[in-house]
């Protein structure tokens, strides 16, 4: 922690570099396309650090704190608090783009870490600037795992000083993001690992395979998928024997002679000559093996170009009955190679993902990529980066660092970006112009790169109301609703409830393998009336729990009588009619002792039906006398 000397110095150095006391803004604050640059090259310090900072918002005792991340350079990446506290130190720019070392800004806390590498206080008037005298602010480094500063977490306040656990919270804050960058760090390193194994084995001209000693498929390279005719994920979830005929005389040469080299022919009858050998343990026993396949035919090539990038739906998918979804469906149908822009509207749930699939496939696109982005899961500042792609040069390595964006991923095919009313301004900007353009430029480059690609997004919000309030350009907003959809909530389609019931029961019950349930009538009545405000996602959800526990949700639906109800198994032995017929009989003679003649009398049957049936149910009437 910083002493009285580190702030009567940094005071010192204040007035020979000339700062003035009534300075209020930074002497350094970002344009724009800088400061996208600095979200950029900062991704990772944003990702893990804005969550907790919102933790800290969301639970701290005091509104008019406020929280400040900045990179190791003092340059502010974010500014949180509540939204009074935020206007008004806005009006002094204290905002993203601004730096706050004691350069530009005078002594503060951030300032103070960047000199000392350590956690500082700063008080009222030890700071230099007197507009900032009314606060005071604590500071802690987040540095990498080789001890190098990273970023900066500052809390200001109008307290003269914070309470020790308000400090410890920023402590504990830092380190948990350090913890949580150190683990994804070393999980990228893992990857290039990984990758780089994989790019030397995808450089081999001819297929490989690694498995263990039963044949089960560890790695494979580039070829092997190509002459397998397979997916990744389909060849990774197999065996040899799977792929390759007579396996098992071929694992029986290799603990015979070590090595094995032979002609075989794989699934699709192509011939090639395989090499196989054992690979060693210490302990000299076979742990893996190495397959390579030289090939004696042509095969053909396998092309899986877009395979992250599919729609999976299409319209016979669609489950309804009801007439304002048939008739959207048929509308949907008819502007799915329409060139313009399609918004899709409606409650969470509602199916809205479903339909841009459907219009994909429904289009002369379906053969290209479609490419989803939801604007609600990425954080403001990256999603323009996340969308447009970004490139920078690393000021260390001197390497150029390109990251391709989604829009410039669904060239020739189809964007679908979901909750599009939570896209940053300067995203909507650049949205905009590459819909008048069909031009779009990466983030830290001045190359526009042309790309044709047809633009489907959807929003759960008002956004007529999200114009009104500022947050959605109004020109955006009309060059995005070309062609609306309106998807009504489930509980204004009440004959669609029991459809989707049956529908989702039926993959529920083949998906677990599970016998056919019913619902009591008493809780499919209140199904069928329940609002249902999730709409089909809920249900759909609720019907998967019904299948899964084999009971109803204890008081999901407002019933009053809130017990738990074992839903029926339809190929349970007690719903069976003979089980049925054999416990009424057993009633009836229990209730005459046994006496043939007077049960016979009440069932409505001759004694020898009678007779005939307590043969066949092995009813045992000697102990009912």
């Amino acid at each position: 922690m910083i002493k009285e000397l580190d702030i009567k110095n940094s005071h010192e150095r204040c007035r020979n570099i000339g700062i003035d006391t009534e300075q209020v803004f930074s002497k350094k604050i970002l344009n724009e396309i800088e400061l996208n640059i600095r979200y950029v090259v900062n991704r990772e310090l944003i990702i893990n650090a804005l969550p907790h900072i919102e933790n800290l918002v969301k639970y701290s005792e005091c509104d008019e704190f406020f929280y400040i991340l900045t990179d190791c350079d003092g340059c502010i990446l974010s500014v949180i608090g509540d939204e009074k506290t935020v206007s008004e130190i806005s009006d002094m720019k204290i905002i993203p783009g601004a730096y706050m070392d004691e350069e530009n800004i005078g002594t503060n806390s951030i300032g103070m870490v960047i000199l000392n590498k350590c956690p500082a206080m700063v008080s009222s008037s030890e700071h230099y600037i007197k507009a900032y005298g009314k606060w005071a602010s604590f500071a802690a480094p987040i540095k990498d795992n080789n001890g190098l500063i990273i970023g900066i977490l500052s809390i200001v306040g109008s307290s003269v000083q914070f309470h020790n656990h308000t400090i410890g919270m920023i402590m504990s804050s830092c380190s948990s993001i350090e913890k949580m960058i150190e683990i994804q760090r070393l999980s990228r390193a893992q990857y290039v690992i990984d990758k780089h194994i994989k790019t030397v084995f995808d450089a081999i001209p001819k297929a490989l395979i690694i498995s263990d000693i039963e044949g089960k498929i560890r790695t494979y390279n580039k070829k092997a998928l190509e002459i397998f005719r397979a997916a990744e994920e389909q060849l990774k979830s197999s065996k040899v024997k799977d792929v390759v005929k007579d396996w098992d005389n071929i694992i029986k040469e290799i603990y015979l002679s070590k090595s094995v080299s032979m002609e075989v022919s794989i699934l699709n009858n192509s011939k090639y000559r395989l090499m196989a050998k054992p690979i060693y343990n210490t302990e000299d026993n076979i742990i893996e093996i190495v397959y390579i396949f030289e090939e004696l035919n042509k095969s053909r090539n396998f092309s899986d170009k877009f395979k992250n990038y599919q729609a999976f739906y299409t319209f016979d998918k669609i489950i309804s009955e009801e007439e304002s979804i048939t008739s959207t469906i048929e509308y949907a149908k008819k502007i799915s190679n329409n060139k313009g822009t399609v918004l899709i509207t409606g409650e969470s749930g509602t199916g809205k993902n479903l339909f841009a699939e459907c219009i994909h496939n429904y289009s002369s696109r379906m053969d290209g990529p479609f490419v989803k982005v939801n604007c609600s899961s990425i954080l403001k500042p990256l999603i323009e980066s996340e969308l447009f792609g970004y490139e920078y040069e690393d000021t260390i390595s001197g390497k150029k660092e390109i990251n391709v964006g989604k829009l410039e991923l669904a060239d020739g095919g189809t964007i679908f970006i979901e909750e599009v009313g939570d896209l940053s301004i300067n995203a909507q900007t650049k949205i905009l112009k590459m819909i008048q353009e069909s031009v779009i430029t990466r983030v830290g480059s001045n190359k526009p790169i042309p790309v044709d690609v047809r633009i489907i997004t959807s929003s759960s919000k008002n956004l007529k109301e999200e114009v009104e309030k500022g947050n959605l350009r109004k020109d955006l907003f009309y060059r995005l609703n070309v062609l609306p959809i309106y998807l009504p909530p489930l509980r204004n389609r009440k004959s669609d409830i029991s459809v989707l019931i049956e529908h989702f029961m039926k993959i529920e019950v083949q998906k677990c393998n599970k016998n056919n349930i019913i619902i009591p009538q008493e809780y499919s009545s209140k199904m069928l009336s329940y609002n249902w405000p999730g709409n089909v996602e809920e249900l759909k959800n609720i019907v998967k729990l019904i299948v899964d526990t084999e009971m109803m949700p204890i008081g999901y639906f407002n019933e009053k009588d809130c017990k738990i109800v074992k839903l029926l198994d339809l190929n349970k032995e007690h719903l069976k009619f003979d089980y049925i017929e054999k416990q009424h009989i057993l009633k009836v003679l229990k209730i005459f002792k046994g006496n043939i003649t007077h049960a016979a009398e009440i069932l409505g049957m001759q004694r020898n039906t009678l007779y005939n049936k307590i043969e066949k149910h092995d009813i045992s009437i000697s102990n009912l006398g």
